[in-house]
């Protein structure tokens, strides 16, 4: 295995310890000898064990299995939602509920590999920047690893289940003015000015290879099928590109024998990925002062913006923004039709498929995976004003 920069396509060595490129500034990924792979699953198969994240531990990039700490992420159910789906207008819809993760959100599986790494690599204390999930995933994995954790949070602007997570797994929360792109940027000059403190938001090419195996499990719950579409919120944009990857690899080793269409949501407020693609640009303008209801992707200039940009078109995909009005209401339907409580984050991609629904750019007989990223209780806030504001009024008989 090898670092690689996408941008000038100069290789370093997997041990080297930097974040971008350091010739070009690029974003790095981590690449596989996936010849190597396929060998190794021609000879034994991927197992019979129930999808989890470690099931794919051959194309996890970690070198001492001694290392490896977890908390049973991974193995998040495939919901088949018929009543949603005949709502929407389609035939065959999923949600991939990445609630049910340890601390509630899909950042546990790339966490599960950043910690592991830290180890790796020998340092004490771990740290990044976050609007929510991933300091309280963060914090988890730190605790369980014995390893000092450092989140740097906007104030004011994180959601109440969220912060409290980071607190009680015993995390140093440092809250600042601004934007998570300004924590974002004060975290990395901690991280660069204290050498022995590892950055772990997604900017880490290592983090993002645990949240591949999101793509791996959707894969093996459909019987090694590929849905048509796979639909996910973009925040900071890591989520697309790491699902997109795990389709890229699983059939390049010959494990399936197609890869979906890619298709992100983001809020209106906070949607430069979008714009992007819509006038079919290879690059995105951030948003200085992103707003929406959707704390979790609340980001205006994501860091992996590249990446998702890549992801979607060469999946053939799309990209859509909704506002917070139709998150809202996909919150509510998904909840009051399916049984399934999510962030508002979450409830974007069912609002954005949805409107792709109805402007016929995702056909009926489409098989389409909604990816909801966080449980309802992440933001009991805000849960808490959707449900009060449709509750039963005094004497009503339903």
């Amino acid at each position: 295995m090898w670092l690689e920069c996408i941008e000038c396509g100069r290789k370093f060595d997997v041990g080297s310890r930097f974040y971008t490129c350091p010739e070009c500034g690029g974003l790095l990924e981590v690449e596989l000898d996936l010849e190597a792979i396929k060998k190794k699953l021609g000879d034994r198969g991927l197992g019979p064990e129930p999808p989890r994240v470690w099931k794919y531990r051959d194309f996890l990039p970690i070198f001492d299995d001694s290392k490896i700490v977890s908390l049973g992420e991974g193995g998040t159910p495939l919901i088949r939602c018929d009543r949603l789906s005949k709502e929407i207008g389609i035939e065959e819809l999923y949600v991939k509920f990445e609630g049910s993760n340890p601390t509630g959100s899909f950042k546990d599986r790339g966490m599960t590999v950043g910690v592991t790494r830290a180890l790796e690599l020998g340092v004490r204390s771990v740290a990044c920047a976050s609007t929510g999930n991933t300091s309280a995933s963060l914090a988890a994995y730190a605790a369980r690893a014995g390893l000092r954790c450092v989140v740097v949070l906007p104030k004011g602007k994180v959601a109440l289940g969220k912060l409290v997570q980071a607190l009680i797994y015993g995390a140093k929360v440092l809250a600042i003015e601004g934007n998570f792109d300004e924590a974002l940027a004060a975290v990395r000059q901690l991280c660069e000015k204290r050498g022995d403190i590892y950055l772990l938001n997604s900017l880490n090419p290592f983090r993002l290879q645990g949240q591949k195996s999101i793509g791996f499990e959707i894969a093996e719950q459909l019987g090694w099928r590929v849905p048509d579409k796979v639909v996910v919120p973009m925040g900071n944009c890591a989520n697309i590109w790491a699902i997109y990857k795990g389709f890229f690899e699983f059939k390049a080793v010959g494990v399936t024998k197609e890869v979906p269409e890619m298709v992100g949501i983001q809020a209106k407020g906070a949607s430069p990925i979008v714009k992007a693609i819509k006038r079919g640009l290879d690059t995105f303008e951030p948003v200085e002062k992103p707003e929406t209801i959707a704390t979790a992707i609340r980001i205006g200039n994501p860091v992996n913006g590249p990446k998702a940009i890549r992801a979607i078109r060469s999946s053939g995909g799309t990209a859509e923004s909704v506002s917070d009005a139709e998150i809202i209401k996909a919150q509510k339907l998904l909840a009051r039709l399916e049984g399934i409580g999510v962030e508002p984050a979450s409830a974007a991609t069912v609002a954005g498929l949805k409107k792709l629904a109805r402007r016929g750019e995702i056909a009926r007989d489409d098989c389409v995976v909604c990816v909801a990223t966080g449980h309802l209780l992440k933001d009991p806030e805000e849960a808490i004003k959707v449900a009060a504001a449709s509750r039963l009024m005094d004497g009503e008989v339903f």
